[in-house]
């Protein structure tokens, strides 16, 4: 399993916030639980999935395993959460 968090540091409401990634949403979703991140900051309509989290938040993903990521390996894991959110879409929408 691998987890992602990139060096951004956008401020909102009082905090820095970064992204946290993986190479599949099970993943994704699973180590979120696991640190126990709020679901709500899971973004599914966002450009890409993936959860905001906090600077502090970002730290605590790296002491259990997450990869601090440069650009290229986000963009990377970023577009394969899209194909696969989509496709899960697209299955619930068949059944």
């Amino acid at each position: 399993m691998a987890i992602y968090v990139d060096f951004m540091q956008i401020e909102f409401k009082g905090y820095k916030w970064c992204h946290m990634l993986a190479d599949t949403l099970q993943e994704l979703h699973e180590f979120a639980a696991f640190i126990e991140l709020d679901e709500r900051l899971f973004h599914r309509n966002a450009s890409y999935p993936h959860y905001d989290v906090t600077v502090q938040m970002r730290e605590t993903a790296i002491e259990y395993g997450a990869i601090p990521a440069d650009r290229r390996k986000i963009i990377e894991c970023a577009k394969k959460l899209k194909v696969e959110l989509h496709a899960q879409i697209a299955q619930s929408d068949n059944v």
